[in-house]
């Protein structure tokens, strides 16, 4: 929860103690510190953790972080210069090759990072676990860090019990990985890598479909040949560490013909997957769609796709002022708009409680350069508070922060509007609608950049805390459907007072993720009690502690 800057002072811990739930992934950084002379690292080892269990091979993955030189500040509070966000890996974790995340050098007076994640599978056994973390210097010479993971007896769902619906412009891929090539054989053989990195962070990226299959309508060999390269997207069969792990959205980007509304939705619905798919029928009225055109294709979408549901990005005002609430499944509210920063406003989220009775409606959130400002700052982005964001200059914490105000205000979902924006020029430049990072979440693993001989999309440093929030939000509802919604609403409270007072304190989340663990063994203490005593040693401090009889 620390960007580690290349101005980071060095720090003296030698040992961690990390807990985490079965199927769950938990990451760690080794920050080194260059001193007078500086240094060079030959590699980092951890080859496994050992316990009641074996943690090893491809369940853990190291990756040395890059920097982003920032000349344009996301905000005025931010600073100029080199922040972490690339990540080169050791060996990728799509096709196991060897890249060149080591060896590198660290100058004097300056600070770098490697990156651990660790995936505890999700049939290890609960207890304790140890591993020896050996960086070792290019003379030999090395510096052991002693790590302790605790697996608790939980099992987190391989796939998120948020929605999501994290964009993909296919063409971004192309000009990354070609400069131009949009054959639809650079999108086959690219494009389902992208899903697969976003699985296993736990979000799904909707839409994207290669142009062949956006033609007016499909043949069964065509239906065939979508099967067999999505269908385990859609399934749960695609290979993964995350088992089962599925899309949980599909946008439709097809024709709008009532022949061919009228096949799709027979297709999907024989192979269930009809109510994976939405249809966007608008961004952001009056700005980017007109209420007019909105109106006819949610019109259209009823009479000819009745169970593909619609999805529009907008406000409750809007919504009752033009009479959607008839035509508008699911309703995506900018965090924004639904808790406002004005006296007296306060979250807005009852207002949407008549709209949310109708049959199969939903309310999702999403954020935008309207975190930042769009150019203008925001008085309540100061220092030690502020939106949620995923921009590159901005604390680790606001990263992670969305999807705890997705619990807070109780939707069901999450909009992204873009992954791959600047994905051409990401590892040099990724500053776009006025902050850095803004619809850029991957980088091109050009051989050319990671080594070896493959390329592969690679996750930023953002996805991995983006990947924390998901896994904070299934905490906070598995210690609700425990039993105790009450204490994991007065915990996300504490971190999160309200979305636009998200802390820079990395460690507040940390302990309450920590509390949450703690409470959820409580609440299900008949599944190992003695794993229960063993955790009573785990503090939680004032503002998180376990009601009386708890």
């Amino acid at each position: 929860m620390v960007k580690i800057r290349p101005q980071t002072a060095p720090g003296t811990v030698r040992e961690l103690e990390l807990f985490a739930a079965r199927n769950e992934f938990i990451s760690f950084q080794v920050a080194l510190h260059g001193g007078q002379t500086g240094m060079t690292v030959a590699s980092l080892s951890l080859p496994s953790l050992t316990g009641p269990s074996v943690i090893t091979g491809k369940d853990i993955t190291l990756y040395r972080e890059t920097f982003l030189n920032i000349t344009h500040l996301t905000t005025p509070d931010s600073q100029p210069g080199l922040w972490p966000d690339g990540l080169i890996p050791d060996v990728d974790e799509l096709t196991g090759e060897k890249r060149i995340a080591f060896p590198f050098t660290v100058p004097p007076g300056e600070a770098r990072a490697i990156w651990v994640d660790v995936h505890v599978p999700a049939d290890a056994r609960p207890g304790a676990y140890e591993g020896l973390a050996q960086v070792i210097m290019s003379d030999g010479t090395h510096v052991d860090l002693r790590i302790r993971l605790r697996v608790v007896n939980a099992l987190m769902p391989s796939t998120s019990s948020l929605k999501t619906a994290f964009l993909v412009e296919p063409r971004a891929i192309c000009y990354a990985f070609t400069g131009s090539d949009c054959s639809e054989g650079v999108l086959l053989r690219l494009l389902p890598l992208f899903y697969r990195v976003g699985l296993e962070h736990r979000i799904t990226l909707a839409g994207g479909l290669p142009p062949v299959m956006q033609q007016s309508s499909w043949s069964l060999k065509d239906w065939q040949a979508f099967e067999g390269l999505w269908g385990p997207f859609l399934s749960g069969t695609t290979p993964s560490r995350l088992p089962g792990a599925r899309v949980t959205s599909w946008r439709y980007l097809g024709p709008t013909s009532v022949e061919s509304l009228l096949q799709f939705t027979r297709e999907t619905h024989v192979r269930g997957w009809l109510p994976l798919v939405f249809d966007y029928v608008g961004d952001e009225p009056p700005y980017w769609s007109t209420f007019e055109d909105i109106r006819r294709r949610a019109g259209l979408m009823r009479q000819a796709a009745p169970g593909l549901r619609t999805l529009l990005t907008t406000e409750i005002d809007s919504l009752a002022r033009e009479d959607l609430e008839e035509l508008v499944d699911i309703v995506v509210v900018l965090v924004n708009f639904i808790a406002q920063p004005v006296p007296g406003s306060g979250t807005q989220r009852q207002r949407y409680d008549e709209f949310l009775a109708l049959p199969q409606r939903e309310l999702w959130l999403y954020q935008s350069c309207a975190s930042h400002g769009c150019g203008s700052p925001l008085e309540e982005n100061q220092p030690g508070q502020g939106w949620p964001s995923y921009m590159i200059d901005r604390p680790a914490t606001k990263n992670r922060a969305m999807q705890w105000v997705a619990f807070l205000e109780d939707a069901t979902g999450e909009l992204y509007y873009q992954t791959l924006e600047m994905l051409s020029t990401a590892w040099t430049d990724q500053y776009r609608w006025w902050g850095n990072g803004d619809g850029t979440l991957f980088y091109p693993g050009l051989p050319s950049i990671i080594g070896g001989s493959t390329e592969v999309p690679i996750p930023s440093l953002r996805l991995k805390l983006i990947r924390l929030g998901f896994q904070d939000y299934e905490w906070l509802k598995a210690v609700s459907d425990a039993g105790d919604p009450e204490y994991a609403r007065r915990v996300a409270l504490r971190v999160i007072p309200t979305p636009w007072r998200v802390p820079d304190d990395g460690a507040l989340f940390e302990t309450a993720r920590l509390c949450l663990i703690r409470r959820y063994m409580q609440l299900t203490a008949f599944r190992d009690p003695e794993a229960v005593i063993r955790f009573v040693d785990v503090p939680c401090p004032q503002g998180f502690e376990v009601p009386p009889g708890g």
